[in-house]
């Protein structure tokens, strides 16, 4: 009977994975490298490994999903410095939408 169902599981894992693939959901997750230093941060969070972009929402959140800090800026250089001196001691979440990406890291404040 356990073997039954780890088969039918692993059946099932399997086939879901080929019908993200043959819908094109695969082309959307794509590995992007990000660099976040220093990580714990004090001051400042760089992240690096971005797609420049005009325009780019940035929202960091906190442990809880609250949004503690927004900004819209310009991305350059592959890469973003954001000032986060106010934000308390925790683990936080980099969320960066822009027309040419949408990603998520996460960082600890010291």
């Amino acid at each position: 009977m356990k073997r039954l169902l780890f088969t039918l599981f692993t059946t099932f894992i399997f086939s879901v994975a080929i019908t993200a693939q043959s819908n094109g959901i695969s082309k959307d997750i794509k590995k992007t490298t990000l660099k976040v230093f220093p990580n714990p941060a004090k001051n400042i969070v760089n992240v690096l490994g971005l797609k420049n972009s005009h325009t780019s929402s940035i929202t960091i959140l906190d442990s809880y999903g609250n949004i503690v800090l927004r900004h819209t800026w310009e991305i350059k250089n592959n890469a973003l410095n954001i000032p986060i001196p106010s934000l308390s001691t925790g683990i936080y979440v980099i969320s960066i939408h822009s027309k040419e990406q949408q990603l998520q890291t996460k960082f600890y404040k010291k």
